[in-house]
């Protein structure tokens, strides 16, 4: 991976905005971003994942974040990260396998980003269920960030409000990236 290249994750709930924010974010900093492995997953295998195929999904992921940074410049903006999919193994299958565990607890992004979950929810079909799950996925997400010691930044707002909140915050907690 390419060190000088520092990796910004994008957390959050199912329909929070996250795709949509990673792409303009990508735009703002003249960089790219990694699309999120699930959506392509389900796309192609018409179904959502079993719980023995979670670890290969969050794993393909970094793999694409790997082969992200090689092309970025500066920053590279990824759309979820290995500790997502360790709370969705959680909330849907009752358990997260330990090469999953492993590979989550490497939250080795430079900064975080989790997308509040306001925003109107759009069903999506295989792979949103409902708000009431974003809301539970959502609180998930803060207590797992806020157990494990990660630095996080909250943003709410329409696109542009988003991206201004992020590039304030990346512009003190990485001064030295020119940001």
């Amino acid at each position: 991976m390419n060190h000088s290249v520092l990796r910004i994750a994008i957390l959050g709930a199912e329909s929070t905005g996250k795709s949509v924010l990673a792409a303009a974010l990508a735009v703002h900093y003249q960089t790219i971003w990694v699309p999120e492995y699930l959506r392509e997953f389900v796309e192609t295998h018409q179904r959502t994942p079993y719980a023995n195929e979670q670890y290969r999904i969050a794993f393909t992921q970094r793999e694409r974040e790997a082969a992200g940074a090689l092309r970025a410049h500066r920053l590279l903006f990824c759309d979820t990260s290995p500790l997502m999919t360790a709370i969705y193994s959680e909330h849907y299958f009752g358990h997260v396998d330990d090469q999953l565990v492993t590979l989550a607890a490497r939250h080795d992004y430079a900064a975080t980003i989790v997308t509040a979950p306001t925003m109107p929810w759009v069903a999506d079909g295989l792979q949103r269920e409902s708000d009431a799950v974003r809301q539970c996925v959502h609180a998930r997400l803060i207590r797992a960030l806020q157990d494990a010691g990660i630095a996080y930044l909250l943003v709410d707002g329409n696109v542009q409000q988003r991206v201004a909140e992020v590039a304030r915050y990346l512009s003190v907690c990485l001064p030295d990236n020119d940001t």
